[in-house]
């Protein structure tokens, strides 16, 4: 009896660990800042539809180049396509306006983009996935930004 008390005991000490462990991880995400994308606007253009994002680097980093797949969905739900579009450089604490045009993409078609992945996000110190860690979204336009 004394032998399986010890075991609990040990197994509810590294269930204790294991979740301070997981807390100084979201602990230290949460210090290194925020990567925001916001759709800020969706036009018309002569060549499709135009999308301005902007975009605020708060991590501790600055990105030299950063890039988004996009996924954009139709007023069914449906995937219309899929799109990389490159936010160049993001100096760390800044923030800035970029905009893409997607030719052949009807505005009102358009009900929700999903950033699927960050296939570029290099600066010092920057794990692979560190955008896609830090990444919040949101918008301001009447189509929906998931992350």
């Amino acid at each position: 009896m004394k032998r399986l008390q010890g075991l609990l005991s040990v197994a509810v000490i590294a269930s204790a660990c294991a979740g301070h462990a997981v807390f100084a991880q979201d602990a230290a995400t949460a210090a290194a800042g925020t990567l925001s994308i916001e759709l800020n606007d969706v036009v018309a253009s002569e060549k499709g539809c135009k999308f301005t994002f902007v975009a605020d680097n708060s991590l501790a980093q600055s990105l030299s180049k950063v890039s988004f797949e996009f996924v954009l969905f139709d007023q069914k739900g449906l995937v219309e396509r899929m799109a990389v579009l490159d936010f160049r450089d993001l100096p760390s604490g800044k923030t800035k306006v970029r905009q893409f045009d997607l030719p052949g993409t009807k505005c009102e078609a358009v009900k929700s983009l999903l950033i699927n992945d960050t296939p570029a996000c290099t600066g010092e110190v920057l794990t692979k996935d560190a955008c896609m860690k830090a990444l919040r979204t949101g918008s301001k336009s009447p189509v929906e930004l998931k992350g």
